[in-house]
């Protein structure tokens, strides 16, 4: 007797091409519903029957009292790599939730480096000169090469960072949960090691998650054990550095610059984009709209490496990127 379809239920809209992908993934092993394709007690059935919950943005794709109808589901897989939106206390007990890691690193990868050499070529503030007719032929740029990358966060993105900045000669000093991998690096501690890393570094990134022993991670203090003419990166989460602390500091300290990917106030969170202070006019900041990772077809990409770790849940296998709900909560 064949084993009963496990059901999952999809939070967000998919295009045709999409739809079939996810049926080559998953063939006679699931049924696919499409909660944005449902409606009255269709919509409710399926919420309640849902083994699986295949999401992007859960807040804003269902309300709350929908996430409690989820009596039966047992994973909640994100599309999304990071997992500070999930509102864990309102899922049933014992559920597991799983982080699409990996997905995004190789485009985030580059998007640093890119970020990197802008700001340590001081490019837009020599093309901003020129375009004013100043040509500024002795102005110094920071040479990297025999420098220290401090990568703070060592999952799949801080390990393609690596790659990448080890290729112009720099070294690595990584920072992880474990103080412990199987990579080629001059250092790996814990969070313990901060100081160790932020004192070596004339390029930090910040890759890690959002969570309750990362907010505030940087701030005063920690910014000025940086080196004075240090380059931050975050392509992580903007909460992870005090936005105060920083902007003061980049005011302070002329030659320090920031290439900031990940903002405090975003429309994926807060429905808007909104900074406290003035970085966009400082010539020591390079900023994008959160948008490091996107590259043609990358919800593709991202969606097939989900359903692969959801069928490896089906399948009974070791389930990818699993978070631990005590690390967001309280």
């Amino acid at each position: 007797m064949a084993a009963e379809k496990k059901k999952i239920l999809m939070t967000f809209d998919l295009k045709e091409q999409k739809r079939a992908l996810l049926d080559q993934t998953f063939g006679e092993i699931a049924e696919v519903s499409i909660l944005p394709d449902l409606t009255g007690s269709e919509r409710q059935r399926k919420l309640e029957e849902a083994d699986i919950l295949f999401t992007w943005n859960m807040p804003r794709e269902m309300r709350e009292e929908e996430i409690r109808n989820l009596r039966r589901t047992r994973l909640v897989q994100l599309v999304s790599a990071g997992a500070d939106h999930v509102p864990y206390s309102a899922l049933p007990p014992g559920v597991i939730v799983a982080a699409n890691v990996g997905a995004f690193a190789e485009p985030m990868a580059e998007h640093v480096l890119a970020m990197t050499m802008a700001l340590s070529k001081r490019l837009l503030p020599l093309h901003n000169k020129l375009a004013k007719g100043e040509f500024d032929q002795r102005s110094v740029s920071k040479y990297l090469h025999g420098g220290v990358c401090g990568i703070l966060g060592y999952g799949g993105i801080g390990r393609a960072v690596a790659r990448r900045m080890k290729a112009i000669g720099m070294k690595i000093f990584a920072i992880n949960s474990s103080g412990k991998t199987e990579e080629a690096v001059d250092f790996i501690g814990t969070l313990n090691d901060l100081n160790t890393v932020l004192q070596a570094a004339d390029v930090v990134v910040i890759a890690l998650p959002l969570n309750k022993h990362t907010h505030g991670l940087i701030g005063t203090a920690e910014l000025r054990r940086m080196k004075p003419d240090a380059i931050l990166i975050n392509v992580a989460r903007g909460a992870i550095v005090d936005e105060a602390a920083l902007y003061r500091h980049l005011k302070d300290y002329p030659d320090f610059m920031a290439g900031i990917d990940a903002w405090w106030i975003e429309p994926f969170g807060q429905g808007e984009f909104r900074t406290d202070f003035p970085f966009l006019t400082l010539p020591n900041v390079l900023g994008t709209p959160h948008n490091s990772a996107i590259i043609p077809g990358i919800m593709s990409d991202a969606i097939r490496e989900a359903a692969k770790n959801i069928k490896r849940y089906i399948s009974g296998e070791p389930v990818k990127g699993i978070i631990n709900p005590a690390d967001y909560d309280g």
